[in-house]
């Protein structure tokens, strides 16, 4: 989805790209480099305030920051609780902190969140959503409502760090307001991307299936998809949308709801 963003959105523009891999990301530069995007290269860990301090002032030391998108994010067949924990639900809060001390007036950021964030695992709670908005990045995994399971099983620690990722957004809109600025999330359903196929093949494979067959569409989105989506929130075009959440899924997630209701 990053890679897929960069084409969407860069030419023309000088591209920082970062990744925690090193080789993931010198592969991915040089594919950009090689179809005529100036890009540099930083590597970074997201669940680490010191690099993403030092990766938002790269950023800026090469330019007006227009557009930052951030994508990164393990899936729960990929890692451990913790892991996810760090990167899915710290990482994301430490970039919109640190993003927004350097984002241009007029620029806009895109979280990618996930639909997981609004199925029934992720309906609102208002004592927890508060800490969720409030809490300093570095404690969210500690909050009462990161209960047992969320610390211990991947999947309950991906579905409370996608509904975090929401609510950080709208607690950011305002910081990133005053630099005259925009930030959006969006939540991707199922995409056919790597970490995408290899959900499919996993554990939740079947359930996952029956969720695209369900659907409106009934298919498996693309990173085109989410890349389209990332283009309108960043452009001018979104100039009146900020600190809120765009569905990308196909759909998935009105059948799932339409389901409920139907067996209430």
């Amino acid at each position: 989805m990053g890679l897929a963003t960069a084409r969407r959105i860069g030419s023309g523009h000088r591209v920082l790209l970062a990744d925690f891999d090193e080789d993931v990301l010198a592969a991915a530069t040089e594919r950009l480099r090689d179809e005529g995007f100036e890009v540099t290269a930083q590597r970074v860990d997201v669940s680490v305030r010191a690099e993403v301090r030092a990766l938002a002032d790269r950023a800026a030391e090469l330019g007006p920051v227009a557009a930052v998108v951030h994508t990164a994010g393990l899936s729960p067949e990929q890692a451990s609780a913790d892991a996810v924990l760090a990167v899915d639900l710290v990482g994301v809060a430490l970039v919109l902190d640190e993003f927004a001390r350097v984002v241009a007036a007029g620029g806009a950021g895109v979280i990618i969140a996930s639909m997981a964030g609004h199925l029934p695992s992720g309906t609102p709670d208002p004592e927890r959503d508060a800490a969720l908005m409030r809490a300093p990045a570095e404690d969210l995994p500690d909050l009462p409502a990161a209960d047992s399971a969320v610390r211990t099983e991947a999947g309950a620690a991906y579905a409370f760090a996608k509904r975090a990722n929401l609510l950080r957004v709208q607690a950011a809109a305002a910081a990133w307001g005053e630099r005259g600025a925009r930030v959006n999330s969006i939540s991707p359903g199922i995409i056919s991307t790597a970490m995408g196929r290899q959900e499919l093949a996993g554990d939740s494979g079947g359930h996952m299936r029956a969720m695209i067959d369900a659907s409106p569409t009934g298919r498996a989105g693309t990173p085109h998809d989410i890349a389209g989506a990332a283009e309108f929130l960043l452009s001018p075009a979104a100039g009146f949308i900020t600190g809120n959440d765009l569905l990308v899924d196909g759909g998935v997630v009105a059948a799932v709801r339409a389901q409920y209701a139907g067996d209430g």
